[in-house]
């Protein structure tokens, strides 16, 4: 469960940060509003609860007001420390987490601290007015890990002045962090943002949904061959958000077509070489509408290669799992 926790006070403006929405339109969440999300959070997940954490995102959380961040650590602690929730999470800059303030979010059952990297290149996060360097997460990421909390990263890709293979290297270089999550974030386009200033003057760009759903398919299949837990894939389908995009890569099931991609490419693979005609693509049967694609959009990208393919669960077969047969 999330808590929106809106940084107005950021001394930075990073060129695909909505001002408007942090400042203006988002309250500020009080020691009532942890408890209240607490609370349903507890009458509709049940039993569940107790592998869930209390997240509080947005902005960068040990920036804001001291009094205010322990006030809401504070509500959110009576949770953890009665085995109600398993633990609390929040996400920060990585300039902006000290030896001092990371003891505090100990003490107060911080249980995983996720840094917005971004990216790896100190280039692309000085275009972008970042803020912050390279150096800044390396050093914000051992830290963490010194501390005893459980580290997670954030990744963005099609940023300005950032291409697919930097964003690929930005991959690398996180890894070899040894996070044990990762979030990866398209750059989207939102109206009074110093990105859409450039996008309406012709300077940016943004990549289209299907080159992004590619790439982000490909570091989903890198993080998982290290063993790192990707938990997100793509932005949360909010109000605001659609409203207020001009542009970008952005899809309500963003996360969907990338599995969907990984299982193409998956199939394409297995078929490479073979004769073209009708094929049976054996899967779990979880994993059936992956194979299958959105509007059956896989099946007919592998008809245009030739293979005529149906879908055919079968039990017993391992998650991710896929088999060729001829027909």
């Amino acid at each position: 469960m999330a808590i929106f926790v809106p940084h107005a006070g950021c001394p930075y403006a990073c060129s695909f940060c909505d001002q408007r929405c942090i400042s203006g339109q988002a309250q500020i969440p009080t020691p009532e509003t942890v408890r209240k999300t607490a609370e349903q959070a507890l009458k509709a997940l049940g039993d569940r609860t107790k592998d869930s954490e209390l997240a509080f995102f947005g902005g960068s959380f040990t920036a804001i007001d001291r009094g205010l961040m322990c006030g809401l650590l504070e509500a959110a602690r009576d949770y953890v420390g009665e085995g109600k929730l398993s633990g609390i999470r929040v996400s920060t800059r990585p300039d902006a987490v000290d030896e001092e303030v990371l003891g505090l979010l100990k003490a107060y059952g911080v249980t995983a601290v996720e840094l917005g990297a971004q990216s790896m290149d100190d280039a692309v996060l000085e275009k972008n007015g970042r803020g912050h360097t390279v150096r800044d997460v390396r050093e914000a990421a051992a830290r963490i890990q010194k501390t005893g909390l459980s580290l997670g990263l954030q990744m963005m890709t099609g940023l300005y002045g950032d291409t697919d293979e930097g964003a690929r290297r930005t991959a690398h270089e996180l890894a070899a962090l040894k996070p044990d999550t990762v979030r990866i974030y398209p750059t989207v386009v939102m109206e009074g943002t110093p990105l859409a200033g450039w996008y309406l003057e012709g300077r940016y760009t943004p990549p289209g949904l299907w080159e992004t759903v590619a790439l982000c398919a490909r570091l989903l299949d890198f993080f998982e061959k290290r063993h790192i837990r990707v938990i997100r894939v793509g932005l949360h389908a909010e109000v605001s958000l659609q409203e207020h995009r001009l542009a970008g890569p952005w899809h309500p099931a963003f996360g969907e077509l990338c599995e969907n991609e990984r299982f193409f490419c998956r199939a394409e693979r297995l078929l490479s070489g073979r004769e073209p005609g009708r094929y049976c693509i054996h899967t779990n049967p979880r994993d059936q509408s992956k194979m299958t694609g959105q509007k059956k959009r896989n099946l007919a990208r592998l008809q245009e290669l030739g293979f005529s393919c149906k879908v055919v669960p079968e039990e017993g077969m391992k998650a991710g799992e896929l088999r060729i047969t001829r027909t």
